[in-house]
C-alpha cells in the first residue's frame, strides 16, 4: 500500500531572497564602515593628546620639585621612579607606569626640546615614524592644544 502525501510548499528562503539581503547588508557596510573606522582613528589621536597633556602637567610638577626637567636619558620614566641623585624628587608624578601611545609605540621624550620648549613629548602616530598625515600624523605637546 502506498501512501501519498499532499504537496505543501517548502518553508524557507529562496536563493534570490538571500542574495538581495546580502546585497543590502553589503551596501550598508559600505556606507557606514568608512565613517566608523575614521572615528576610531580620531579617538586614538584624542587619547594621545590627552596623555601628552597629562605628561606635560606631570613634567611641570617634576620641574617645580627638582628644578629642571628630566634629561632625555632619564625620559618619562623619571615621572614614575626617582632618578639617581635626585634628592628633591617627590613623585611619583604619574599614578601608573608610562603607557604606550594608543598605537602601541613608546612616546618619544626630548629635553631640551627641539621646538622652543624645555621638553618635547611626541607620539609618532599609527606608523610609528616621524611625519605623516591622517592616522600617521604626529601628536606632540607643542601642538596638542590645537584642533586638527
Amino acid at each position: 500500500m502506498r501512501y501519498s502525501y499532499p504537496k505543501t510548499p517548502a518553508a524557507g528562503f529562496t536563493l534570490l531572497e538571500l542574495l538581495v539581503v546580502l546585497l543590502i547588508i553589503g551596501l550598508l557596510a559600505g556606507f557606514v564602515g568608512p565613517k566608523y573606522f575614521s572615528q576610531i582613528g580620531k579617538s586614538q589621536t584624542q587619547v594621545a593628546r590627552a596623555q601628552i597633556d597629562g605628561f606635560d602637567k606631570a613634567l611641570d610638577q617634576y620641574r617645580v620639585d627638582v628644578g629642571s626637567y628630566p634629561t632625555t636619558a632619564q625620559g618619562l620614566a623619571a615621572l614614575v621612579a626617582a632618578p639617581a641623585n635626585e634628592g628633591n624628587w617627590r613623585g611619583p608624578y604619574l599614578k601608573k607606569r608610562v603607557p604606550a601611545d594608543p598605537w602601541g609605540h613608546a612616546y618619544v621624550y626630548k629635553s631640551p626640546g627641539d621646538n622652543g620648549r624645555d621638553a618635547d613629548v611626541i607620539a609618532y602616530g599609527k606608523d610609528g615614524k616621524p611625519g605623516g598625515s591622517g592616522d600617521d600624523a604626529d601628536v606632540t605637546n607643542w601642538d596638542s592644544l590645537e584642533p586638527k
